[in-house]
């Protein structure tokens, strides 16, 4: 049944995201408090993994849109992505006052991308 399997690549995308978002928490975290621990292999894999399958199942949601994928809120959830990349590099790799701002800022812009995605409104 489609809808029953689109309705499972949504709980699935909505766990990953959840799953990046604590990740990333976590990772920051250690970037303060414990930068030895973000070196670890698996720490440095893991991320890739789970933004690479909530992205491809993204995709599909986006394709499976009633409207089709190109809706104003899907392009500002990307815009926001953007934003939360940019942003994350900066907290993970940065120092002094950019690594603060790149936190403030990545973690801004995933809370931006949550509340569009449960709007659908760019500017909830």
């Amino acid at each position: 049944n489609f809808i029953c399997a689109n309705s499972m690549v949504k709980i699935f995308h909505i766990a990953l995201a959840l799953l990046s978002a604590t990740g990333f928490i976590i990772r920051l975290g250690w970037s303060f408090n414990a930068p030895d621990l973000t070196a670890q292999k698996w720490v440095k894999i893991a991320p890739h993994i789970i933004d690479t399958l909530l992205l491809a199942l993204g995709v599909v949601l986006a394709f499976n849109l009633a409207n089709g994928p190109w809706q104003g809120w899907l392009a500002a959830k990307m815009l926001g992505l953007l934003a939360y990349i940019g942003f994350g590099v900066v907290a993970l790799r940065g120092a002094g006052t950019a690594k603060y701002v790149g936190a403030v800022g990545a973690l801004a812009s995933v809370g931006y991308i949550f509340v569009v995605a449960f709007t659908r409104q760019a500017l909830p």
